[in-house]
């Protein structure tokens, strides 16, 4: 498995992480889990934002990675 496919599953994962908290937050009644669901679903979408510009970078510096 290449660090380019590694990056691209990861990306995939903390997405998912992030959509499971916004519905927790949906469905939950509680205010105070609410609140805290929607802080870890915006903490998973900063990750991402953050993975994503690692993975730019890697297709800068090793062409080899890029997705195709």
């Amino acid at each position: 498995m290449t660090v380019g496919t590694q990056m691209t599953q990861a990306i995939a994962t903390v997405q998912n992480a992030a959509a499971t908290m916004k519905t927790f937050s949906l469905e939950t009644q509680d205010p105070q889990a609410k609140q805290t669901f929607e802080q870890l679903a915006k903490t998973l979408d900063n990750a991402v934002t953050t993975l994503k510009g690692r993975q730019t970078y890697l297709e800068q510096q090793e062409p080899q990675y890029k997705q195709q």
